[in-house]
């Protein structure tokens, strides 16, 4: 009795110490997925429509006693769908280069693993006006913006993919409170 439950102690002891994973580990690899947005906004807009853009660009992480840091750099375009006060329909292109900084942990054996990350997202406007099919008088969006960003991935072997929920913590508009919204699928490659 008591060499089987030293044997058990051992196994679960070993498994701990492998998923711990003792030595810095190290990735970089490139990532492409799709985004479903929102814009969230009051009193100037009555409603918006979830419509989908996309995402392009590079990821690394670092790693070491079962955590690490995946810092991202990708382009992004996001879409929204708005309605006026008024009832006027459009469409809104938010395009932009967005740095997320994700701390995270990986659970898993070998080349398997789960994962679950959060941090925030830094996002840099990328054209000059933000592009509207309908209403034109949408003026006055910054050059920048931040949000808070998590969500719940999956590693097998050098390909990743990634669920992820963002939303902003700052105002897209100089004169409203309007904030982004926005669900993402991503997928992976690996190259070290």
């Amino acid at each position: 009795m008591k060499k089987s439950i030293l044997t058990l102690i051992c196994l679960i002891a070993a498994i701990s110490i492998s998923q711990a994973q003792l030595f810095p580990t190290f990735k970089v690899g490139l990532k492409a997925g799709l985004g479903f947005s929102s814009l969230r906004s009051e009193g100037r807009f009555l409603n918006s429509d979830t419509k989908t853009g996309f995402q392009l660009g590079a990821w690394g992480r670092v790693g070491i006693a079962g955590f690490h840091v995946q810092p991202e750099a990708y382009y992004a375009s996001k879409k929204v769908g708005i309605q006026t006060e008024s009832g006027q329909d459009g469409d809104a292109t938010f395009k932009s280069f967005d740095v997320p900084i994700l701390l995270g942990t990986r659970i898993g054996l070998g080349p398997i693993g789960a994962r679950i990350q959060a941090g925030p997202v830094f996002s840099f406007g990328q054209n000059e006006d933000i592009s509207f099919t309908k209403p034109a008088e949408w003026t006055d969006y910054k050059k920048s913006s931040t949000g808070i960003i998590g969500g719940i991935g999956a590693d097998i072997s050098s390909f990743t993919v990634d669920l992820r929920y963002e939303h902003g913590l700052s105002n897209l508009n100089e004169t409203g409170n309007q904030k982004i919204r926005m669900w993402t699928i991503g997928v992976g490659f690996s190259f070290l």
